[in-house]
């Protein structure tokens, strides 16, 4: 066996076991909550866990400095906890994950991807270390992993989970900005010496409006302040962009274009797949006025889908499915790249309780026998046939339109009958 062979079988066999856990998963109660997302999340927040621990074991240590030293003047004079190597990243870090792992569940892409790069940040710091940490670099890569392998399910963007992400930036950015000036507090004339002071001094900071009544005299705290304010002006900037500029574009759509109907999902077609043979297909269907539901990861509003019914997500997910109609669906119909997609979602449909026809599409001769253990109701092999009609051609054996549709169209016996 080649090289190529093994590892394309290794990768479907990969995709078979996954989308076999992950039916499982979902089919317990509240299985779509559990499986990849509840997982993931459940990793990163421990993962984030192990990062602050440090942090919480010098707390008592911390405490008992500033009660018995006050502020600190500058970092030098900091508590042993900020001179850990990567002590402070991998706290900061960890805070984050915590924080964000709960965004998982929401399945966000920008939250997806603001946990794949403090991984990876977590992952360099793991590296920097003497002695190397070998547990916690290995649950990195582990996570890190997971992440990539399942990035095409975290596709969700909304305006709760921009909010979210406005709301935690604006949490942490007080955070950073009030206990960073209470640590610092010595390096201020007067000093900052109480919670409600550094309150005060993040808050005038941030907000670029200083008064003057409290100013840095340390090049250590000059250069917090420097941080603060560009934190600060960046983070609610763009805050203020992710939440207020969506309501506005919302509330202005509805204004100039008229409501749009949600369509009636009933005796119709749903079509998976956007190949040259899904948009034939699709302008078929569509030509004799037969309602089609496109199910497609993201939206498409290229022709000739512009404008048709469209469900985002997985077409191999049963919720998906029942979003889509499946319940009252006449048929639907795979025409994915892969086989093996195809597959699943004969399976997803099965699971789902439908009796809508099921056709799919088949490219690999040696994925045909492989489809057939399924039972869809019609199997379409263009591209073998096309071959094989060529071959007949050349070979002057005869080739009619009776010959053309019995070797174009396989259906099992349901529906010959």
């Amino acid at each position: 066996m080649s090289p190529k062979s093994l590892h394309t079988r290794l990768k479907v066999r990969g995709k078979r076991l996954i989308h076999w856990i992950q039916r499982r998963l979902q089919s317990a109660p509240g299985g779509s909550w559990i499986f990849p997302h509840g997982i993931l999340a459940l990793l990163v927040g421990l993962l984030g866990l192990k990062n602050v621990l440090p942090l919480f074991e010098q707390i008592h240590i911390i405490q008992s400095s500033f009660e018995k030293f006050g502020p600190a003047q500058d970092f030098a004079h900091l508590p042993g906890i900020f001179h850990i190597p990567g002590g402070i990243p991998k706290t900061l870090i960890g805070l984050v994950q915590i924080l964000m792992s709960v965004g998982l569940l929401l399945r966000s892409r920008m939250i997806w991807a603001i946990i794949l790069l403090m991984t990876l940040l977590s992952i360099a710091v793991d590296l920097f270390q003497s002695p190397l940490p070998e547990i916690s670099l290995a649950f990195s890569l582990l996570l890190l992993g997971a992440l990539i392998l399942f990035r095409k399910t975290f596709d969700q963007s909304s305006l709760a989970i921009g909010t979210f992400l406005s709301v935690l930036s604006i949490l942490l950015l007080m955070g950073y900005g009030i206990f960073g000036s209470l640590i610092l507090g010595k390096g201020f004339a007067p000093p900052i010496q109480t919670l409600t002071t550094a309150l005060y001094f993040a808050v005038i900071t941030m907000a670029t409006v200083g008064y003057g009544d409290i100013v840095p005299r340390t090049d250590d705290a000059r250069l917090y302040v420097v941080s603060l304010v560009i934190l600060g002006i960046t983070v609610f900037s763009a805050s203020l962009s992710s939440v207020i500029i969506p309501l506005m574009n919302e509330r202005i759509k509805r204004a100039l274009l008229p409501e749009k109907k949600m369509p009636t999902r009933k005796n119709h077609t749903i079509l998976i797949g956007t190949g040259p043979l899904a948009r034939s297909t699709y302008q078929e269907l569509t030509s004799r006025n037969h309602p089609v539901t496109l199910i497609v990861p993201h939206e498409i509003s290229d022709p000739p889908f512009a404008g048709c019914d469209q469900v985002i997500g997985d077409p191999a997910d049963g919720e998906v499915l029942k979003e889509a109609g499946i319940l009252d669906a006449q048929a639907i119909i795979s025409l994915l790249d892969d086989d093996a997609e195809n597959a699943f979602v004969v399976l997803a449909a099965r699971d789902t309780g439908s009796k809508a026809k099921t056709v799919v599409s088949v490219r690999s001769r040696a994925n045909f026998t492989r489809i057939q253990t399924v039972e869809p109701d019609m199997i379409l092999a263009p591209e073998i046939i096309g071959g094989e009609l060529i071959a007949m051609a050349l070979s002057d054996e005869k080739v009619d339109g009776e010959t053309f549709f019995r070797k174009a169209l396989f259906m099992d016996r349901r529906l010959k009958k």
